[in-house]
């Protein structure tokens, strides 16, 4: 199937073609047809499958004709990051039509997101916090809102961002298209769903399990070694960039000092960063001026960098939905990736989750030695196995 399939406005298409898409991802394929019908839609699929075309590839299509210059359109995402790269993407689909995309977060100066606003937008893109202040402080209309796109829906409840979601939801006309996309559906957000979805499609792309194009290895390792196990697998050839995750913002910072001492292009992207500091840490990363990450989970979701070749759960994620998040940075757009894990005797019952999640028992291979990430486990092997530290 190809994009022409959809028979989008040539402005758009002519983005898409520029763009280098020729065939849709199975959300994209699934999902676009029922939101140009103007169905609200339930769409559940693992992170890096294509969800952001999914909704701003029709919203376009579905603005391009009518009024201009009124927010028609909302799409609430849980992080900066996250909003900051679906405005950058609209920006990009958009940029041969008169549609004009806008972003809102904390974090930055609300004195000129007022003024962008009073320049008028077609599309706001915004995290909950700073879109509520600015609905309460009256400096944004919501009331010609005819699209409402929740986007990483789980990571909103995960952030205790709920209630606002409500409180923006009462501002909106009830009589809208709404879309909901999550990579997993805890109740909480089932019954957010079935709240603000009227008859949806429902569009779910084995939304609970990491993807297959990501092998797993895990390393049981006392929580003293974790830093010199780490040392020796970034020294391999194959890791040619990589995001580790811990579980601090002090530990990101301090593991990222540790590693650049190393000579070691590393920098960390966590909350006590400024807002412009997290952007260049994010753009380094891009770019290649850093090659190693260390973040914190800010990172899981929303960091759409191609080419990432091996995620490194530096601490045990709390849940087996944020290992899905996290690993999901690798194995994107159709590449192959790698998933390492360190786990410590505390983290047993998360190891069994775990199992459960990839649905495999975890297989435990000694090693006398910490002597780097052995061959068996690099490149495209599609293997589950724990090595232990002795």
């Amino acid at each position: 199937m190809s994009f022409t399939a959809f028979q989008f406005h040539p402005q758009i298409q002519t983005a898409i073609t520029h763009s280098g898409y020729t065939s849709p991802t199975p959300i994209q394929q699934q999902s676009i047809p029922p939101v140009l019908a103007g169905r609200d839609l339930l769409g559940l699929a693992q992170t890096g499958t294509g969800k952001t075309a999914a909704f701003v590839l029709p919203i376009l299509q579905r603005l391009h004709s009518g009024p201009q210059g009124n927010i028609r359109a909302l799409i609430i995402a849980p992080t900066r990051e996250l909003a900051e790269q679906t405005h950058t993407y609209i920006g990009k689909m958009a940029e041969h039509t008169h549609l004009r995309s806008i972003v809102i977060y904390g974090g930055v100066s609300k004195q000129t997101q007022i003024k962008n606003i009073r320049k008028g937008a077609d599309i706001v893109v915004a995290c909950p916090g700073r879109l509520l202040d600015l609905t309460n402080e009256k400096a944004i209309d919501l009331s010609t809102v005819e699209m409402l796109i929740l986007d990483e829906a789980d990571h909103m409840f995960d952030h205790g961002f709920l209630p606002d979601i409500r409180r923006i939801l009462s501002k909106l006309p009830r009589k809208r298209q709404t879309l909901v996309f999550s990579a997993t559906m805890p109740k909480e957000i089932r019954s957010l769903a079935e709240d603000v979805l009227v008859n949806p499609a429902t569009v779910q792309i084995d939304h609970t399990k990491p993807t297959a194009a990501i092998s797993h290895s895990f390393y049981q390792v006392e929580q003293k070694n974790k830093a010199t196990l780490l040392k020796k697998i970034l020294q391999g050839k194959e890791i040619t960039t990589a995001i580790v995750f811990t579980r601090t913002k002090h530990k990101a910072k301090n593991l990222a000092l540790l590693l650049q001492k190393t000579g070691c292009k590393a920098t960390s992207l966590q909350g006590n960063l400024s807002q412009q500091k997290r952007q260049l840490a994010l753009e380094g990363f891009k770019s290649g001026t850093y090659n190693v990450l260390v973040a914190t989970d800010i990172a899981a979701r929303g960091i759409d960098v191609s080419g990432i070749s091996h995620v490194i759960n530096f601490d045990m994620p709390a849940t087996a939905e944020t290992y899905t998040h996290r690993t999901g940075r690798t194995g994107r757009a159709s590449c192959t990736g790698a998933a390492f894990t360190f786990a410590t005797a505390d983290d047993y019952k998360m190891t069994k989750a775990l199992e459960r999640s990839l649905g495999k028992k975890l297989v435990y291979k000694k090693e006398s030695s910490l002597q780097g990430v052995p061959q068996a486990f690099r490149g495209k092997q599609r293997t589950t196995t724990i090595l232990q530290d002795r």
